[in-house]
């Protein structure tokens, strides 16, 4: 499965490489950010500035393509990464939003449920009884 990752600096990763990607996933909206790249070909870490809190992920793959694009507003980089499906890491973070997702999916289902299902209904009069 093919990652796209844009970032805004210089990051040079020559096809082929393997990288070791740590993602910063935001629990309210299922964004994630990256934090660090890791060349695990030659050893460079490119790491942000600031540190987040919260649900971090970390996924391995492979880059096939790297384009950095300078001039203009802004220097940035996009990636293009196979992940490692079976490392773990790479389908956590669209698992993490299709979780996200089917949650408030139930929760939607819950509240028609609730609604149609007759939960509001008075409950019908016992009949009298004779002896």
């Amino acid at each position: 499965m093919d990652r796209r990752l844009v970032l805004h600096s210089q990051l040079a990763v020559p096809s082929g490489h393997r990288v070791d990607v740590t993602e910063h996933v935001d629990e309210t909206t299922g964004e994630s950010s990256v934090l660090s790249i890791v060349d695990l070909d030659t050893g460079i870490r490119y790491r942000r500035v600031e540190e987040l809190r919260g649900e971090i992920m970390r996924w391995t793959g492979r880059v096939v393509d790297c384009t950095v694009t300078f001039g203009g507003p802004g220097v940035h980089t996009t990636l293009r990464v196979d992940a490692d499906v079976e490392a773990g890491g790479a389908g956590a973070t669209g698992a993490r939003t299709a979780l996200h997702g089917a949650d408030a999916a139930v929760d939607a289902a819950k509240a028609e449920a609730d609604r149609w299902g007759g939960g509001d209904r008075l409950p019908e009069p016992e009949p009298e009884r004779f002896w």
